[in-house]
């Protein structure tokens, strides 16, 4: 048959609304969904709910739990006996998976409408591709997932993607590639969020150790590893950025309205003063070498080859955290007609809002399901991996993006339109900052409301997260 003569599918009646992710955000979205009476199905890659979050859950996000509870999850949660924590209080990744997360996903209305260790690996309209238009809308889409027992398709009304950023890392490589011999020098790679004082210690302790990345990610992990130097002699600290300022990484300090924010730029401008770090500026990483062993050592090291203005420099190091930023899987989304801004991989509406060329914080105009559509009809991609390559989400951005999704999906355009947004100020905000701050700044994307070390002074993924 030629594509004029295809007939077009119906959607059959009863069909759920896939939530790609049982992140903060993605349960969120399925609780608002119950409540305008559609049914949600959510399939999340992890064996656990906010397995994403858990895998940082020894940082403690700077957003308090005011902005970080949403209000269709807590009406869900309230009626089981949950008691809410303390709102003025700053949450560890791994307190809002176990005080919020997993009691949200054990009420009785989302339990069973949770597929956990189910991988989303593509999505598209069931029987035609991208290239076909007649009667795509009426299509449902299928959303192929691979599960212990195999791959599995599950058809869907509609499909909400809350997948996040975290598993999409950003190479250390300049032009969006990883550096010579990256891939080869996994084993000397810490990861965005390393557990310093806790789970990785011994990778860190007595060792020279590089970070590189000007985000909230990596200011977290070279406050961990002054902490850490404070205990364990010999402990180094290298601090390499790819411009030739940090002055927004070191952010508004009492001037921003998340103190704990604030605090950490002023606690990482202070250990570079004092020389607890040794800060490196205008370094491009360009390979990475794994090391001879020297005559007694256990360990060779790698040598990080990079270009700077004063010419090729080589550092030897222990090991070296990328603190470089994330990126969206756009790859199972393939097959979806998407209207995608060509630089940050943000939906072409939103874009303008958080390009960090231009946006140095967490501020953005409120938004929803208007400017989050794409030209696939009832498909929306939510949360941080919305905001494609830029740093800046927060996760009260999120919950106001579903439950304005919920509503358009329910056919209620009014209460879809009327977005609103409670945030604080951000302290030290620009909108165009200089190219020297520009190109000072690093891609850091956990931002669930930005990260700090848990047990330090409060501070916080997924300008970054949270």
């Amino acid at each position: 048959m030629s594509s004029s003569t295809v007939p077009a599918a119906t959607t059959p009646p009863g069909l759920p609304v896939a939530v790609l992710g049982a992140g903060p955000v993605g349960l969120a979205a399925a609780a608002h969904l119950l409540e305008r009476g559609l049914e949600p199905l959510v399939l999340e890659a992890g064996e656990q709910v906010g397995a994403s979050v858990a895998a940082w859950g020894h940082v403690r996000l700077f957003s308090p739990w005011r902005y970080d509870l949403d209000a269709a999850a807590r009406r869900l949660l309230e009626p089981t006996g949950w008691s809410a924590p303390e709102l003025t209080g700053l949450p560890t990744g791994a307190e809002l998976v176990e005080d919020y997360l997993r009691p949200l996903a054990a009420t009785p209305e989302l339990a069973p409408r949770i597929r956990t260790g189910s991988r989303v690996v593509a999505v598209t309209r069931q029987g035609t591709d991208k290239t076909r238009s007649l009667g795509r809308e009426q299509r449902p889409f299928l959303v192929r997932t691979v599960t212990g027992g195999g791959v599995v398709d599950h058809l869907a009304r509609a499909v909400i993607d809350a997948t996040g950023t975290w598993e999409q890392r950003n190479p250390l490589g300049a032009g969006g590639l990883p550096a010579l011999g990256e891939d080869g020098a996994a084993q000397f790679l810490a990861g965005p969020l390393p557990d310093v004082l806790g789970r990785d210690r011994e990778r860190f302790a007595g060792r020279h150790a590089l970070v590189v990345g000007a985000g909230h990610s990596a200011t977290n992990t070279l406050l961990d590893l002054v902490r850490l130097a404070e205990r364990a002699p010999g402990t180094r600290i290298t601090w390499a950025v790819r411009g030739n300022s940090v002055t927004r990484v070191y952010g508004g300090g009492a001037a921003d309205a998340l103190p704990a924010r604030g605090l950490l730029g002023s606690r990482l401008r202070a250990a570079v003063e004092a020389g607890r770090i040794e800060l490196r500026t205008g370094v491009t990483v360009t390979a990475l070498e794994p090391g001879v062993l020297e005559p007694g050592e256990v360990e060779g090291g790698v040598t990080v080859v990079a270009e700077t203005p004063a010419g090729r420099r080589e550092l030897r190091v222990d090991v070296v955290v990328a603190a470089t930023g994330f990126r969206p899987d756009l790859g199972i989304l393939r097959e979806l007609r998407l209207d995608l801004d060509p630089g940050v991989e943000a939906p072409r509406a939103l874009a303008p809002l958080i390009d960090p060329e231009f946006h140095s914080c967490g501020t953005v105009p409120p938004h929803g399901a208007g400017v989050l559509a794409h030209p696939e009809q009832d498909f929306y991609v939510v949360g941080m991996k919305s905001y494609g390559r830029a740093p800046t989400f927060l996760l009260a951005t999120g919950h106001e993006q579903v439950r304005s999704i919920a509503a358009a999906l329910a056919g209620d355009a009014e209460a879809a339109a009327d977005v609103r947004l409670d945030l604080p100020a951000t302290g030290a905000c620009s909108s165009t900052p200089s190219t020297a701050e520009a190109d000072g700044v690093d891609a850091d994307g956990v931002e669930v409301d930005d990260p700090v070390p848990a047990g330090a002074v409060p501070a916080a993924a997924g300008g970054g997260c949270c």
